[in-house]
């Protein structure tokens, strides 16, 4: 990477860096540095492809992600640049750990603060010992944890994000929708409006990976598995509002605790009933449900897909045209975050 290259990174990550109290230089120097890491792996993906020494799967899933970075620029509209034009192999399983926290007796989690995103709520590392340092340091402040890898990362446009090798554990579909999602944050994102941004951008992988099929003369994905999901997010965020409603009581902690274990033994009950009389048997959530459940633990549910039946109405309103969707999407951006919400909702 060239030197000019290493100071416009260090740059945005000061500038993105959190604003909150408990930031220190040495995150910002994690994050520096992880990123550093990062993109010096990256290697073009056709010179992945030439060397005969590659491995022929990789190849293989490679030429599949080229195809889909193709499509989404020339079909979907989606940005046409250098990211995921290059592949690097981070030699772990997760490109991130983002590390969520929230008191014992409430669902709101704790937020930091990014000058060119908004605020998060959750902090992310790009080593998975030093976020489980971070939230041994949050349990011993009171706050219950939750470590959640994450196998994509963006930068939001300002560098050439990579393919991952994270990014190829996963199927076909989960590859390209992957690309999609990343590349709408890069078309088009509102700081601080998480919930907005991540459903726009499943709004964008599911509408894309749907003419994506149809365009190679393919069947559509099997919905089952996203029904799932959607119901699983569901029942959890059941349990996140009867907790909230719980602890809008202000019941003496003994007796809020045994209260709380109750809810969740219900949540277990009601998701094992849902498996074997809804799913067929589908476990695809048991280690999930089987490990401990906290408050912080149910923080990312209902972020990435709340909107999308609003995104998918406007879309349709829009006659399934893509450049009058993103104007119209743009449009909503502009509003402040009450009147934002109030026209989704509507």
């Amino acid at each position: 990477m060239r030197s000019s290259s290493i100071y416009a990174l260090i740059r945005a990550i000061f500038i993105a860096a959190p604003l909150s109290a408990c930031s220190t230089l040495g995150y910002y120097g994690h994050l520096a540095h992880g990123e550093l890491s990062l993109l010096g792996a990256r290697e073009p993906i056709a010179n992945v492809i030439a060397n005969s020494a590659s491995d022929a799967q990789l190849k293989s899933r490679l030429q599949l992600a080229q195809a889909a970075r193709e499509f989404a620029s020339t079909t979907l509209q989606l940005p046409r640049n250098r990211s995921y034009t290059s592949y690097a192999d981070l030699k772990r399983a997760y490109a991130t750990w983002n590390v969520f926290a929230a008191p014992e007796f409430s669902v709101e989690p704790l937020h930091y603060c990014f000058v060119l995103v908004g605020c998060l709520a959750y902090r992310g590392y790009f080593e998975q010992h030093k976020a489980e340092v971070a939230a041994a340091r949050l349990r011993a402040q009171g706050y219950e944890t939750f470590i959640g890898g994450s196998s994509a990362y963006s930068t939001l446009g300002w560098f050439a994000d990579p393919i991952l090798n994270t990014m190829l554990r996963n199927d076909d579909d989960a590859l390209a929708g992957t690309i999609f999602h990343e590349l709408a944050h890069q078309k088009l994102y509102v700081k601080g409006d998480t919930q907005f941004n991540e459903s726009f951008a499943t709004f964008v992988q599911r509408e894309g990976l749907r003419q994506w099929h149809a365009a190679r003369g393919e069947a559509a994905s099997d919905e089952s598995a996203r029904v799932r999901d959607d119901q699983f997010t569901h029942l959890v965020l059941a349990l996140r509002e009867r907790l909230r409603a719980l602890y809008a009581r202000e019941l003496p902690p003994a007796d809020m605790r045994e209260r709380k274990q109750g809810e969740i033994e219900q949540f277990r009950h009601d998701y094992v009933h849902w498996r074997d009389t809804q799913w067929q048997g589908h476990s695809d959530y048991d280690g999930w449900v089987n490990t401990e459940i906290n408050n912080a633990k149910l923080a990312p549910f209902g972020i990435y897909d709340a909107l999308v039946p609003a995104f998918a109405a406007l879309f349709a309103q829009n006659h399934g045209d893509w450049a009058v969707f993103f104007a119209a999407t743009r449009r909503l951006t502009k509003l402040d975050a009450n009147a934002r919400a109030a026209e989704m909702q509507r």
